[in-house]
């Protein structure tokens, strides 16, 4: 029996009822309600009674078109109407996400042609019937224009159906965005002619003729038509410059468009002009398309579930068991500081003027389950420190993701702050908790609030695909990004990731930018980097900036010509180093005699003088012409500095990356503190705990992680601040403007701190 329709307006007549501009100056805090297939509705009115009396102040709702428009025009909504109209009643929010990917049967029926095709040529015959295991993906293809004008014509009527009711506060274009093909369906896609025609047309806009197409990728097509990237089925990746241009275009092209036609819909359609976002499963680490899918939203989120995995497979303490102290470490800083920062960098305005919020989409709010294999149950500790790691990271808002345990065997008992019966839960208690604290402090929290970055971790899309495509190149890419990042994290120094393709009109704002794995790289890139030096910057690249060019081509000199300006260098030698201990954790095995050299630090010269780092990967050696060494292997250069006006460009002849994470070293951490110090940068705290700051003109919040296994207590000085506070209420004594903090053992505590009365 159908249920009744609510009358929308019905519920935000009465006094009190949040109104979308009132929950813009909350912490959102919120948990996903259900999906399919759904809970009857009186134990989904109860769960969200149950968050209310929490704190929560906000429940996200996931629609599926296809059991939404279950027949072309039958749109059944009623659902939702009830669902929102009892969040109304309640005083909360609503964060509406759509699963286009879910498609209906009929559209496949009417648009036969709307299927994708894999690389192996085949129609991928796949109709998702729930949104498990993978929310619907990979879905149709909306590059086919009577699927996209279907789908566009259903949001359209969603939004203009719930957009009535105002505790309705934000919508999500997309769960996770991505197709995720190769898992669900074992081909990689889409192949198909509508897609082939959009690609052929991006490549116009791109070459402008083909000539110039012809020129820059070294080929000899005759006519657009006859550019076709790799299908041989089973096939990996080609370094072949027409899959570099396919594989960009899927990866930033055409998704965005989707991104984009989606957003435009709802804006289009919604009275009240809500923002739009989408979120990821994770930050594509490396990449630069997260750049591109934000500046199709009003900004871009991402899932986070800490306890899903643990490091990476050459890190120190990478071995199983793990250990205790290795694993809540690593799920604080790896999976959540770290992708955070970097989806936080991704979206617009990011640390310059400006900004816009950062979600936390999906947070893990109970064990991780998949198929038989059960994991942990988070404890209200793994929780707080989940949760307020996150604020260090900028994050903005908070959705766990469940409210109550996943019921579909693909996911059984999973992922919930509440279990599969019972009212409460430590876990769900302590959310509540912290969630209470952050809102009571929502304006340093629920705005773009985090700490100016003192150096910038650029990332570079033509790099990424380079080494995507080239065995042992993803993964040091990758790797020594987010080695960086772990440096950077241990010596307290604030830092965004930048990139050169979206965020270059601020890199001046930056005193440090950081080139890490640059392989590949234009000479229009360079040029830039070059042009930022010249202006006073301080450029740090690990080794072979621009090796290959953005084609896949490589440079004579083995290095950039303009960089190798720059950098007042030519390359003596490039060659593989052996890792310590005979070690094998990224190093392929050997051919033949002479291809590694032996395991070495090098020793620091000139401004790094007594200084000591390690060889990884590769050791590239230079003949200086006018620059001075700073590193040396033996009596060669193994890294130089060049002043360039009130710059200077620093090209180190390995990937010090690497040692942010494996064969852990104080010496380095000392390398890289003094290679700061001399371009102007020092720590913003000095001792074991890492803080991050999140500011405003008269309060700030400060964010203590102790990353060791011992309580820390360490000396911070708040002189010229009236009043010190503890976030979640622990005592804080303040004694000569200065405040003894004790941090429990891998744990996190936030000091608020007022400047004149609040």
């Amino acid at each position: 029996m159908p249920l009744r329709r609510s009358e929308p307006n019905d519920v935000y007549r009465n006094k009190g009822i949040m109104k979308t501009s009132q929950f813009s100056k909350l912490f959102p805090l919120g948990s996903h309600l259900c999906r399919e297939p759904m809970p009857a509705m009186p134990e989904l009115k109860r769960d969200m009674e149950r968050l209310k009396k929490q704190g929560f102040n906000l429940i996200k709702l996931q629609e599926h078109w296809m059991t939404d428009e279950p027949a072309e025009g039958q749109f059944q909504f009623e659902r939702y109407d009830e669902l929102i109209g009892h969040a109304a009643k309640l005083d909360l929010g609503v964060y509406l996400g759509l699963t286009c990917e879910q498609a209906p049967h009929w559209l496949y029926v009417k648009h036969p042609a709307c299927r994708m095709v894999g690389r192996n040529g085949l129609t991928i015959a796949y109709e998702a019937p729930t949104t498990l295991p993978a929310d619907g993906k990979p879905g149709p293809c909306y590059d086919h224009p009577g699927a996209m004008a279907d789908q566009l014509r259903f949001i359209t009527r969603l939004v203009q159906t719930l957009g009535k009711h105002e505790n309705v506060v934000v919508w999500n274009t997309w769960q996770e965005i991505g197709y995720w093909s190769d898992g669900i369906v074992g081909n990689a896609v889409c192949f198909c002619e509508n897609t082939l025609a959009s690609f052929h047309r991006w490549l116009g806009e791109r070459y402008g003729d083909l000539d110039a197409l012809n020129r820059a990728l070294n080929t000899r097509y005759a006519a657009w038509g006859d550019i076709i990237p790799s299908r041989g089925a089973g096939t990996p990746r080609q370094v072949a410059p027409v899959d570099l241009c396919w594989q960009y275009f899927m990866d930033n092209v055409q998704i965005s468009g989707v991104l984009r036609a989606r957003a435009d819909a709802i804006r289009a359609a919604d009275p009240l002009k809500r923002p739009v976002f989408a979120h990821k499963g994770g930050p594509a680490l490396g990449a630069a398309q997260d750049w591109a899918y934000a500046r199709t939203q009003d900004f871009l989120g991402s899932s986070c579930y800490p306890a899903w995995g643990c490091g990476h497979g050459w890190d120190d303490g990478q071995k199983r068991p793990f250990t205790r102290e290795y694993a809540l470490l690593t799920e604080a800083w790896d999976t959540v500081a770290y992708r955070y920062d970097y989806i936080r960098s991704a979206n617009p305005g990011q640390g310059h003027a400006g900004g816009v919020p950062v979600w936390a989409a999906e947070f893990q709010g109970g064990p991780v389950s998949t198929g038989f294999q059960k994991g942990r149950v988070p404890s209200a500790d793994d929780i707080r420190r989940w949760m307020l790691t996150a604020t260090g990271s900028g994050v903005t808002a908070i959705s766990f993701w469940v409210t109550r345990a996943e019921i579909a065997v693909a996911e059984q008992n999973g992922f919930s702050l509440l279990d599969s019966a019972g009212d409460t839960t430590p876990r769900l208690e302590e959310a509540g908790r912290v969630g209470r604290a952050l809102q009571a402090n929502a304006d340093v929290f629920a705005r773009p609030t985090l700490q100016p970055a003192k150096v910038g971790l650029l990332v570079n899309e033509r790099t990424h695909q380079i080494c995507a495509h080239l065995a042992q190149g993803g993964e040091n890419l990758a790797y020594s990004l987010r080695g960086w990042h772990r440096l950077l994290w241990d010596l307290n120094v604030p830092l965004d990731f930048v990139s050169v393709d979206h965020d270059w009109d601020h890199a001046a704002e930056y005193p440090v930018l950081v080139l890490p794995f640059p392989l590949s790289l234009s000479e229009d890139v360079a040029a830039k980097l070059a042009g930022y030096v010249e202006a006073g910057g301080h450029l740090v690249s690990e080794a072979a900036p621009g090796r290959v060019s953005e084609n896949g081509f490589c440079n004579r000199g083995e290095l950039s010509p303009i960089l190798a300006d720059l950098f007042g260098v030519k390359q003596a030698s490039f060659q593989m180093v052996r890792e310590p201990g005979d070690g094998a954790r990224w190093s392929p095995a050997e051919r033949t005699w002479g291809e590694y050299r032996a395991t070495q630090m090098l020793e620091g010269a000139g401004p790094l003088q007594g200084q000591r780092m390690l060889a990884n990967v590769y050791l590239e050696t230079f003949a200086p012409a006018g620059s001075e060494p700073v590193l040396r292997a033996g009596t060669e250069a193994a890294g130089v500095r060049r002043q360039v006006g009130k710059g200077s460009a620093w090209l180190l002849g390995t990937y010090v990356g690497h040692n942010g994470t494996a064969y852990r070293d104080p010496a380095i951490h000392a390398c890289i503190r003094t290679l700061l110090a001399a371009c102007g940068v020092t720590p913003e705290h000095e001792g074991r705990l890492v803080v991050r700051k999140r500011v405003t003109p008269r309060k700030e919040a400060w964010i203590f992680t102790n990353p060791t296994g011992e309580p820390v207590t360490e000396r911070v000085s708040v002189a010229g601040w009236s009043r010190v506070e503890d976030l979640l209420g622990e005592p804080v004594a303040k004694t000569d403007g200065v405040v003894d903090l004790t941090v429990a053992p891998l744990d996190v505590r936030v000091m608020i701190v007022y400047n004149g009365v609040s």
